[in-house]
């Protein structure tokens, strides 16, 4: 199965970013954030779209009672803000930067309409990439609706392995290498770090995983 955040295993930075077509590259610049910026709040005009060149970027909303929800921490070569696309007018989430020196490629959604319709391929990755991610988000909302801290934590590994994951060439274990921090996950799962340290060496414990900060390994088989 291919990465959702890419097509292909493309990296979107390498195929969409203006400053690659002849006809858009003279009026193109970047933009770059250090850590904790806002590249857009919630209820700003939403006429641009993004892809990150450098750095990682969260995305997400606050509850009315003012709690920080995570819809996604992405890094390089991916795309976000997508829904200008679809005709929202204003945000209806955040973006933050997450690393200093966070470069950050604009797209104006007459931009972004004028290239698609230039290339019938690449407006029909575009869409499904806006289709897989809706899909993605619905399945974490519902995770943490419903489930546990520990079965979200056992489901986001396994969403983990499809999109970063391979099998051991000489075992019979999968192995994660993946680009999220202890603080990312808990964020994307919606527990605190502490907690999550706790569940992690829990499942170490047990003999279910093991890991360190760039690799997880799942000596489970999901069910």
């Amino acid at each position: 199965m291919s990465a959702i955040w890419f097509f292909e295993d493309v990296n979107l930075f390498k195929v969409l970013c203006p400053h690659k077509f002849a006809g858009f590259k003279q009026n193109h610049s970047f933009d770059t954030y250090d850590k904790k910026d806002y590249i857009y709040f919630e209820q700003d005009t939403s006429n641009k779209v993004f892809v990150i060149e450098k750095g990682k970027v969260k995305v997400g909303y606050y509850t009315e009672e003012g709690q920080e929800v995570v819809k996604a921490i992405l890094s390089k070569g991916e795309l976000f803000g997508e829904k200008a696309m679809l005709g929202e007018e204003k945000r209806e989430e955040f973006a933050q930067a997450l690393t200093d020196n966070t470069a950050i490629c604009p797209i104006g959604v007459d931009t972004m309409h004028d290239l698609m319709r230039q290339n019938q391929n690449f407006s029909i990755k575009i869409y499904k990439f806006i289709g897989f991610r809706f899909k993605k988000l619905e399945r974490r909302l519902e995770l943490l609706l419903f489930k546990d801290a520990k079965t979200r934590l056992l489901e986001f590994l396994e969403d983990l392995f499809r999109e970063y994951g391979s099998k051991s060439k000489t075992s019979s274990d999968r192995v994660i290498k993946h680009p999220y921090t202890q603080g990312d996950i808990a964020s994307l799962i919606g527990t605190s770090r502490p907690t999550l340290n706790i569940l992690l060496n829990e499942l170490k414990e047990d003999q279910l995983i093991d890991f360190n900060r760039k690799e997880i390994r799942l000596y489970y088989k999901s069910a």
